[in-house]
This record gives structure tokens, C-alpha cells and sequence, in this order.
């Protein structure tokens, strides 16, 4: 029979990439520190949840250093980086779940869930590769761009230091023959003396190193390569070996300096080792010189420490600075900041604009805090300060300075930008003795701040937490209570002023809670509205009340249904598509949807905002202003946003027949209403004489108790539409 070809590539020189991975003596070691930093460095630098350096074995893959993964091998049938290696660059792969290759790929459809991949491989200097560094994310990744290469061959080029030098230390305890065969091909200086001093093996790699030949140093003094900095430790290492005494230095890799043939010194790595050899002591050492490899560990770790743009420690290095302090027990403090209306910025100006005042503000941040420990940016508009000791005072007096000095005017081409900040405080160890309980106190102070009227900074306090416990508590029974289905819809009826008559509805969320009853949103629509469940339940909303509209128009012909957007979901990237999708499987005629938004949501004035609207638009729905008046959208929005309804807030229609304020305000809506060619809806119409006031002022809508409670969809259609039981089906 022939031979079954492997599931996965193999080069055609196999046996020769197996037989100098064999060399290395790395296959099943236990892990080390030096490769164990390389990966922790590369999950930082790339933003990544996983970082493996893995050797390609004949059948599998074994892990001599991860982050993120408790395995330390895996079959190389289902390898990323059995394909990595036939590559003499970085082997990408954005989307594992886009890739033929990979789609079905047990890592892919199972943990680790790999979407992203990029593979640098570990190549010797004779070609052979022996495995890579490797990236992994759980999300798929649109860009890795020429940097990127860069920094990954750059830590690639230092795990093949890594292994090199684990090579040639291996290769000291074997023959001297295989030793000399090896050291031959070495990329590294090797160098071999005698209990005399004397060079007794001298490679071509110390040749090129130091500036001497073989036939030049061989018998000759090896101090000819030690400079003055360091020569009474090479004496004093002489001296023991003369006594019979072992070296301190031996078995162990050192950074000293080493001396050419021009007298130049450069920056050298040593590993040195004794044996006996004819009665008497040999000393070996391979010599590296470490020149670019330290400019490129000081350049990535200064990217992986770094943030880009203001040059400020990034959130790992923050971590770790803190971590460090509290560990030591020393009292610190922490003051976490939070830009005020940063988001209008980029939205009004561009991202060139925000990145201008958030480079300023962290010069700002700086020269308020001199004497700080570290000031980091955390990421987005985020930053944060680690401050020496424990005491309020100071921490308020540094918090105050960071608000007037924040609130001062930024400029950027010719623009005035107006931005502000709060600030949560937390102390050590008062508030937390780790790093992540402190910075945790401080976001809770934060979110108290922006809570309170931004532009602010709070203290921490116990109760914040105690009250983030119960919000989050609260969450869980919220996810809880869509799960089980005891979220409903109640539908309240609008009519036309002037004859009474039904022309739609606006459907409200209300929840069944199996201890308190029949809850109204009051009871829980802020926690749900800023919680991710809120897109979920507000879409579950849309097609209920899409689904009752599509029936009851069978009744009412021109029924009209109005549905609220949660802020999550107007902010989410599918809204057109997911109103689209529930009218079509309503069957429900677009302009028989009307869906309300709130003040808020207008006033952020930004061309993503006035895109959305328009493409709702487009679809044929209609778009009300809920709660018109209450706030301060200016005329302008409406001739901006393609708005097609107009609704009074109820706040101006309780008084209207007693506070001549709020009956202008009524007129002045209604009035706007027909100069911008829009309709008008006045919620909260209790009384008789409240409607009587609407019909005189030409109001031509209205909705509230007067007209009808909010009920459940059976009693909607007996009580409003005149349907028997079973609806009009």
C-alpha cells in the first residue's frame, strides 16, 4: 500500500527541520522565565488574549511558553502552525470561520474558539523552521498591518536568541568533538581557555565578534577581549580557578561588556562553563553580542508599555506599577478620569480633533501631577493616576486642579472645544490592597460623579459597592425575566382629536414579576436601558407590536403603530436591517410603524445620527419626537432630522388649562408642527376640558387615560377596536 499522505503540510526537507529541533533540547522541558516574558510581552503589545511559542514536532505541537492556554501540546493534525511554518513570513489568518482551511478546524468550533491567527516562524539561520510565535484572538481582526509584521519578526528574532543559547549550552556538556562541529556553525562567539588563560578554540563567529583570527588567539591571553570595566571580576574568577576553587560565574548567563580588536566595547552576553579536561580545568564561553537584540526589546517593550498616542504608560503598565506599590504596602491613591462630552468631539470635529485634545488633555494631567507615581491613559477617554499615600486631603486638592485644569478651553484649527471631566477617588488600603479592587472603588466613585453632574469628582464609599452588587443582581433577574418570558407588551390606544376615532397605538413594555406583580417601566427601565439585554428586548418589542399592528389592520386600515427605541439599539449597527426584517415577517406595510425617540438621542446632532435617520426613512417608517419640550433640541433639529411626528410631553398638558406657560408652550408645538408640514400627538390627555383645549388649538392627536389605559393586546382589540375574541383572524 502507499504510504498516507499527513492531513496537514510538511516541507520537503522534514527530516532535517526534525533533526535541528532535536539540537535544541526544547521538546517536553518545563516552562522557562526568558520565553514566558516574551509571550506575556507579545499578549501586550498585540492586544491579544492568547500568545503561544510553539516547536512543530513529527506529529504534534508542543507549547514551550503560552498565555491564555492551560494546554502544552496539541495534535499537529489540527495545527495553525504546521501551515505557519511553510511560510518565510507571518502566516495570517483574520477569520478562521471565513478560511476553508480552518472553518471546521476543532480549535475553531472549540476552545480556544480561535477566529484571528498570526504565525511568525522560528527559523535557524540555516533555514529550517522549528515552530513560530503566534497570536490568537477570539475575534476576527481586519488589519495587521507592516508594523505589525515587524514587531512580530522582532520577538520572533528573540525566542530564536532564546533558543540558541539553550542550544549551545547543551552543546558544552556533550563531546568535544560534536561540541566543536557545532560551535563551527554557531551564529554566536565561542570561545575555550585553559586554567593559563589560554585560547585553546576560537569559532568564526568570535572572529567576526571581536576582530581577531583563530591563528591570532589561540595560546594568546584571553584577556585581550576583557575591558577595564569588568577585569577585576574576570581576576578574581582566575584566582578561584587557580585555588581549585569552582568559578561564581559558571553555569550561568551574564551581561557584561565585551572588547574588540579597535578597543570599541559593546554590550555582550555570556554563558560560561568549567569542565576538567588532562587534569586540569577548561573554561568555555559563548559570547553574544546583544546590541540590536536590547534596542529591539526596549522598542517593544516601550510599544507594549506605552499608549501611541499620548505617550503615557498604557493600562498593562499601569497594572503593573500599581500592583507593585501595593504589593510593597505602601498607602497610594487613585484618581480614575472620565471625559465629559468627549464622544461630540470626534462626532462634530473628526478624530483628528479628539486625538489633538486627548494628547493635551494628558499633558494637562501631567503637569497638575508632577509628583504622582504614574499618570497611564486606560484607553478611550480614560485616565488614570496613581498617587503616593493614602490622604483625602491631598487626593481632593489634586482632583480639584484636574477639573479646572481640564475644563479650560482646548483649540484645534482654528476651534474652540469645550470638554470637562469627573473623577472617581479611591484610597490604599482603605479602599482595596490590589491593584484591580482599587481601580474597581475608583470606577464606582467615577460612575457616582458622572451620576451626580459631571464636571465632579466623589470619593469612594462602602455603600457605591453595595449598591453595584444589587445593580448588577438586578441585571441578572432582568436577563432572568426575558429567559422565562415575563416580559409583555400592553398596547395604549391614540386617537384623532376632532371625532374620538382609534388610529393606532403605542406599544409599552411592561414585566410580570412573579412576587410584585404587574411592573410599569418606572420599576426598571433605566437598569434594562443601560444593559446589553436592552437591544434584545427592545427587538422582541418591534416584532411583538409589528405582529399586532399587521393583525389589527385588518380593523383599522390605517392603524398606526408606535414603538420605542432603547438607546442600545439606536446605537447598534443593524437597526435598519432588524426594523426591516420585522416588518417583513409581520407583513406589515412600513409606514404603519412609527418609532419614537427621545430628546437625547437628537441632540447628539452628528452625521451618523442624521444617516440613521435618513435610512429609516427611506425604508418608509415614521419617526416621532417622544417627550417634545422638555429639554432643549433646538428648530434647527427639525429642519435637520427627517422627523414626521411631533409629541407633546404630558409634563406641559396637566396644567394647560391653568398655567398659561405651559398652554404656550402647547401652541407653540402645535404651531411648529404645521410650519414643518409634521404631525402632532399630546400625551397625557386626562380631561375633558384638556381635549377641548387640543380641539380648539387644532391639535389633530392625542393619547392618555382620557382615551384609554394601556392594556394587553386581547383587551386592546375588544375594548378600542371592536373585535370579538380571537381577534381579527
Amino acid at each position: 500500500m502507499p504510504e498516507q499522505l499527513p492531513a496537514y503540510p510538511v516541507q520537503p526537507n522534514e527530516e532535517a527541520r526534525l533533526s535541528a529541533l532535536a539540537d535544541f533540547h526544547l521538546l517536553d522541558t518545563p516552562p522557562e522565565q526568558e520565553f514566558d516574558r516574551l509571550a506575556e510581552l507579545a499578549a501586550r503589545l498585540f492586544k491579544v488574549p492568547i500568545v503561544l511559542i510553539s516547536l512543530l514536532d513529527r506529529d504534534r505541537q508542543f507549547l514551550k511558553a503560552r498565555v491564555g492556554m492551560d494546554v502544552c501540546e496539541t495534535s499537529r493534525e489540527v495545527s495553525f502552525c504546521a501551515h505557519a511554518i511553510m511560510q518565510d513570513d507571518v502566516f495570517l489568518v483574520p477569520d478562521a470561520m471565513q478560511d476553508p482551511r480552518f472553518a471546521t478546524n476543532p480549535l475553531v468550533l472549540g476552545p480556544p474558539f480561535i477566529r484571528f491567527y498570526a504565525g511568525k516562524p522560528l527559523a535557524t539561520a540555516s533555514g529550517e523552521k522549528l515552530g513560530t510565535v503566534c497570536l490568537i484572538d477570539h475575534e476576527p481582526r481586519d488589519r495587521f498591518g507592516e508594523e505589525d509584521r515587524r514587531n512580530l519578526g522582532d520577538l520572533a528574532a528573540l525566542v530564536m536568541d532564546r533558543m540558541e543559547l539553550r542550544r549551545l549550552d547543551y552543546a558544552t556538556t556533550i563531546s568535544r568533538r560534536r561540541f566543536e562541529n557545532i560551535a563551527a556553525t554557531s551564529p554566536d562567539a565561542i570561545i575555550c581557555s585553559n586554567a593559563r588563560e589560554q585560547v585553546t578554540f576560537w569559532n568564526r563567529a568570535a572572529q567576526r565578534l571581536f576582530g581577531y583570527t583563530a591563528e591570532e588567539m589561540l595560546d594568546r591571553s584571553v584577556s585581550a577581549i576583557v575591558p577595564d570595566s569588568w577585569r577585576r571580576i574576570y581576576e578574581a574568577e582566575l584566582a578561584r580557578l587557580k585555588r581549585g576553587e569552582p568559578m561564581e560565574l559558571a553555569d550561568r548567563t551574564i551581561v557584561l561588556s565585551g572588547r574588540r580588536r579597535d578597543g570599541s566595547e559593546f554590550p555582550a552576553e555570556y554563558s560560561l562553563s568549567t569542565w576538567d579536561e588532562g587534569g586540569t580545568t577548561s573554561v568555555g564561553a559563548i559570547v553574544r553580542d546583544i546590541t540590536e537584540r536590547r534596542r529591539n526589546e526596549e522598542r517593544l517593550f516601550r510599544l507594549a508599555s506605552l499608549d501611541p498616542l499620548t505617550d503615557l504608560p498604557n493600562r498593562g503598565a499601569w497594572q503593573t506599577q500599581a500592583a507593585a506599590t501595593l504589593a510593597a504596602g505602601e498607602p497610594a491613591g487613585v484618581l480614575l478620569l472620565d471625559l465629559d462630552g468627549f464622544k461630540d468631539v470626534n462626532d462634530t470635529l473628526g478624530h483628528s480633533a479628539g486625538d489633538a485634545v486627548l494628547r493635551e488633555v494628558g499633558a494637562r494631567i501631567q503637569r497638575v501631577c508632577e509628583g504622582a507615581i504614574m499618570v497611564a491613559r486606560l484607553g478611550g477617554d480614560e485616565f488614570v493616576v496613581l498617587l503616593r499615600g493614602d490622604g483625602l486631603a491631598e487626593a481632593e486638592r489634586v482632583a480639584g486642579a484636574l477639573v479646572r485644569a481640564i475644563a479650560q478651553p482646548f483649540e484645534f484649527a482654528g476651534e474652540r472645544i469645550d470638554v470637562g471631566v469627573s473623577i472617581g477617588i479611591a484610597l490604599a488600603p482603605e479602599h482595596g490592597r490590589r491593584a484591580e479592587d482599587l481601580l474597581g472603588a475608583a470606577d464606582l466613585a467615577l460612575y457616582k460623579a458622572k451620576a451626580a453632574g459631571r464636571g465632579r469628582y466623589e470619593l469612594f464609599r462602602a455603600s457605591f459597592r453595595d449598591v453595584a452588587i444589587a445593580r448588577r443582581a438586578f441585571e441578572t433577574e432582568l436577563r432572568r425575566a426575558y429567559e422565562r418570558g415575563e416580559f409583555v407588551v400592553f398596547y395604549q390606544p391614540q386617537v384623532a382629536t376632532e371625532t374620538g376615532a382609534v388610529t393606532g397605538a403605542e406599544a409599552l413594555l411592561r414585566w410580570r414579576h412573579p412576587q410584585r406583580g404587574l411592573l410599569t417601566p418606572a420599576h426598571f427601565v433605566k437598569v434594562l436601558g443601560e444593559s446589553a439585554l436592552s437591544q434584545h428586548v427592545g427587538e422582541w418589542v418591534l416584532r411583538e407590536a409589528c405582529r399586532e399592528a399587521a393583525r389589527w389592520r385588518r380593523a383599522v386600515p390605517g392603524f398606526r403603530m408606535g414603538v420605542n427605541l432603547f438607546e442600545t439599539q439606536f446605537r447598534s449597527v443593524g437597526l435598519v436591517e432588524t426594523v426591516a426584517q420585522a416588518l417583513a415577517d409581520a407583513d406589515l406595510p412600513a409606514a404603519a410603524l412609527e418609532l419614537e425617540i427621545v430628546e437625547n438621542t437628537l441632540m447628539r446632532d452628528d452625521q451618523a445620527t442624521l444617516q440613521l435617520l435618513q435610512a429609516l426613512r427611506a425604508v418608509g417608517v415614521g419617526l416621532a419626537f417622544d417627550d417634545y419640550g422638555t429639554g432643549f433640541a433646538s428648530l434647527s433639529l427639525l429642519k435637520r432630522y427627517p422627523v414626521t411626528r411631533l409629541k407633546i410631553d404630558r409634563s406641559f398638558i396637566r396644567n394647560v388649562i391653568v398655567d398659561e406657560e405651559d398652554a404656550a408652550v402647547v401652541r407653540a408645538v402645535i404651531y411648529l408642527g404645521r410650519s414643518f408640514g409634521l404631525e402632532v400627538t399630546a400625551e397625557g390627555v386626562e380631561s375633558g376640558s384638556q381635549l377641548e383645549f387640543l380641539r380648539a388649538n387644532r391639535c389633530p392627536g392625542a393619547q392618555g387615560y382620557l382615551f384609554g389605559k394601556p392594556v394587553p393586546p386581547a383587551k386592546f382589540e375588544r375594548m378600542f377596536l371592536d373585535m370579538p375574541a380571537g381577534g381579527a383572524g
